[in-house]
């Protein structure tokens, strides 16, 4: 399926990923937001011709910690995989990616 990118706001994969405090240490609560805001900006251009970017802090542990959605739909797995995979990604893969970039980007805020 050909699909021109880059695509238009309302199409693209809106990937909301939420940071816990507690992952950028003891004193986490002080830092997350300035953390977001710092994380936001550096993945912003990561596959940005099909992902919106929405990272902000989870305050809230009954929220999933990555959620999709297009369109004003929320996605399941399954769902965001499939549409993935139209772009050649591996859900999982993409998922681990992101991981790691944020892994990175804490030891990076933090200074280590």
């Amino acid at each position: 399926m050909d699909v021109e990118l880059p695509l238009p706001l309302y199409k693209k994969l809106t990937v909301t990923f939420r940071v816990e405090p507690g992952c950028l240490g003891p004193d986490g609560a002080d830092h997350i937001e300035g953390f977001c805001k710092h994380a936001k900006q550096v993945v912003a251009s990561l596959d940005s011709d099909f992902v919106r970017w929405v990272i902000v802090p989870r305050y809230d542990k009954s929220l999933d910690e990555t959620e999709y959605r297009t369109n004003g739909k929320r996605l399941d797995y399954d769902k965001a995989a499939l549409y993935l995979n139209v772009f050649g990604k591996d859900l999982d893969e993409f998922e681990e990616h992101l991981q790691d970039s944020l892994s990175d980007l804490i030891d990076e805020y933090l200074g280590r």
